[in-house]
């Protein structure tokens, strides 16, 4: 009788622990563990915990240290990785749409960005889901800044250097300026400066702060580019695999960590500026020379864009234009 009864207690314990620890996600990030984006996350994650009782519990593993940051669109879709957070633009070879918030001088502001992404939110979502993923939240980097050892008063002076391109669109804006593209992640920048490997890039003052470019980079010009978008997203069947309470409260936290992410971003831009300069950076205004050419590529790279895009392209800008 004794044995039954603690066989029965054993049971009881261990299906109450299973109950508590019903979900156990590893999500990779590209970002470090300093990054607003990734403070932003972990918020999200104890907001989690907190609302599901401890029964979803999320690791994050910045820095890519789990899975390499171009990896982790696919790990999300085969399920290695249940969550994940990515640029999307990093998206916009295999489908243009996911590329619209980083045609240069689109979308220049926060208010600017957020209509932008209002325009394209649903289209993002569905191009998602048709893969088996759902769309959590989204949060924006910084307006985006070149970054130079060199004076640079027009196109003309960027030619040759070797520059990060972190997405098409920076590619491509690279071979318009005469450029030399190099494909590089954000936690290899510092290294790629000092090696040579790249001679300027263009980031925002939140990356620029967390990859510390006063140690390498001499010169910031305030070009405002545009606001590339992180996205944190879901397998739709791990997802769906949580009980309905579960889904609920991840669906509120994500709410809230967009709305705080786009907050966070637009007051750390000042801040990272301000220290950027405070460490003996040059924060400049581009001359009108190279503000003038640089947005008549980004003219360039918007009509190519609308044209890859197709109907849905035309819809999403035609949403943000009214």
């Amino acid at each position: 009788m004794r044995i039954i009864k603690l066989c029965i207690a054993l049971s009881v314990l261990s299906l109450a622990s299973a109950a508590l620890a019903q979900a156990k996600w590893d999500m990779p990030t590209p970002y470090s563990s300093t990054s607003f984006h990734t403070v932003n996350i972990t918020q999200f994650i104890a907001d989690i915990d907190k609302a599901t009782g401890g029964k979803v519990k999320i690791t994050v593993h910045p820095n890519g240290s789990l899975i390499p940051g171009a990896q982790i669109k696919r790990a999300v879709q085969s399920g290695q990785a249940p969550i994940g957070e990515m640029l999307i633009s990093n998206l916009a070879n295999e489908d243009p749409l996911f590329g619209v918030d980083s045609v240069p001088f689109v979308a220049t502001s926060y208010a600017e960005a957020k209509k932008l992404w209002d325009a394209s939110r649903a289209a993002t979502e569905g191009r998602l889901a048709k893969q088996g993923m759902k769309l959590l939240y989204t949060v924006p980097w910084p307006p985006q800044e070149l970054y130079t050892n060199k004076p640079i008063n027009s196109v003309a002076d960027l030619k040759g250097m070797k520059f990060r391109a972190y997405n098409p669109a920076t590619s491509r804006l690279a071979e318009l300026a005469g450029m030399q593209p190099v494909k590089i992640e954000l936690a290899d920048l510092p290294q790629a400066m000092v090696t040579g490997g790249i001679q300027a890039h263009i980031t925002s003052s939140s990356g620029g702060c967390d990859t510390k470019a006063w140690e390498t980079t001499k010169i910031i010009y305030d070009t405002q580019g545009w606001l590339p978008k992180n996205m944190i997203f879901v397998n739709q069947k791990a997802f769906d695999a949580l009980d309905t309470d579960s889904q609920t409260a991840i669906v509120k936290a994500a709410q809230a960590a967009e709305e705080r992410g786009w907050k966070m971003s637009e007051e750390g831009n000042k801040k990272c500026l301000e220290l950027l300069a405070s460490n003996g950076m040059q924060v400049l205004k581009p001359s009108p020379q190279l503000m003038g050419e640089l947005r008549k590529m980004g003219e360039t790279m918007a009509g190519e864009w609308a044209q890859g895009a197709g109907a849905d392209g035309k819809s999403v800008l035609d949403a943000y234009k009214k």
